[in-house]
């Protein structure tokens, strides 16, 4: 609980970090990928929110060991990898060089930052030791900054979102009594139910993603994300016979901005009355005026539900032996 209680001072901190050398060579190009995987790559998805709201280029984010067909010397290429070591980052990472792609990378060490000294590539270099998906902030944060610095996207109002974290720690907290802690109240209702999160938009539906991710890491649970308006095409019509499904233990959280359009809300009304009858709904509303203060306040929140539901689960949230049987798996191949 101590590192997400943390996370306001990471943010700061990964600013801090960001402040390297970048060569004017790294702006102007005609689309940005990130490359990371897991932990490493929901700061790439948020970054994408930020280019989709207010960026000049296209910004994509690759989860996979070959990179897109169109990537190439006009491609802006950020490898993250906290461990440094990620395969299928360091594939698509060797594969971007072989292209022609400008590089720029965020890491810890591993052979990402070697690969970076070997050709004299700029990268942030942040902190080892803590759970990739727990370092969100040395991981997003100097995504930002080179986007900021580069021209591709306008520049963010950094402090005023740390200090949006900074009252989510007061709000959210262990020392927040449960009788006014959002997070420990939803924690409590989740416990031994299925998560459904739906974020009410795109950047919201990124967050619903994240949060299913810290559920099923921390906690050691199932649980599934989809977002608004996609969900209304296809998945609200999955809830017409849910009850053979046993929904009864399913619970279904909202998550929205607070400033979402009329349409927006109408799909959400709506679709909260068709499933009324068939399972408890929570909505989670961002704080902030910001894009980058709402994304960061809404995801803090589940990074507590993660933790708090992981307590009453009694897990460990930093176990992860099943991930770790598969990397052993993989790496005997070699």
């Amino acid at each position: 609980m101590a590192q997400a209680e943390g996370f306001p001072d990471q943010c700061r901190e990964a600013l801090t970090l960001s402040n390297v050398a970048m060569s004017g060579a790294l702006a102007g190009k005609a689309n940005v990928v990130v490359c990371g995987m897991g932990g490493s790559a929901i700061g790439g998805d948020f970054l994408r929110s930020l280019f989709e709201a207010s960026g000049t280029v296209p910004c994509l984010v690759c989860r996979d060991y070959d990179l897109p067909a169109f990537v190439g010397t006009d491609t802006l290429l950020i490898a993250c990898s906290y461990s440094g070591n990620t395969e299928e980052t360091l594939s698509a990472m060797r594969e971007g060089i072989k292209r022609g792609c400008s590089v720029v990378a965020v890491t810890s060490g591993g052979e990402v930052a070697e690969i970076c000294r070997q050709h004299g590539f700029s990268h942030v270099l942040v902190p080892a030791g803590k759970p990739p998906r727990m370092a969100l902030g040395y991981l997003f944060v100097p995504l930002v900054v080179i986007a900021e610095r580069l021209g591709y996207i306008p520049k963010q109002d950094f402090e005023g979102a740390f200090a949006e974290l900074d009252r989510c720690v007061e709000r959210w907290g262990v020392d927040r009594a449960l009788s006014t802690n959002t997070a420990k109240n939803l924690a409590a209702y989740l416990f031994g139910r299925v998560p459904l999160v739906y974020g009410l938009g795109s950047w919201q539906g990124v967050v619903a993603s994240r949060w299913k991710g810290q559920i099923n890491e921390n906690a050691k649970v199932m649980a599934f994300s989809h977002s608004f308006p996609e969900l209304n095409h296809n998945e609200i019509m999955g809830w017409t016979l849910a009850e053979r499904q046993n929904v009864a233990h399913w619970a279904t959280v909202f998550l929205e901005s607070g400033h979402e359009s009329i349409r927006m809300q109408t799909r959400a009304k709506v679709t909260r009355e068709i499933i009324r009858d068939k399972t408890e709904t929570f909505t989670v509303t961002a704080f902030g005026e910001t894009l980058l203060t709402q994304m960061l306040s809404l995801t803090f929140c589940g990074d507590f539900v993660s933790l708090y539901l992981a307590a009453l689960n009694g897990v460990d949230p930093e176990e992860i032996a099943s991930i770790s049987t598969l990397k052993k798996a993989l790496a005997d191949l070699d």
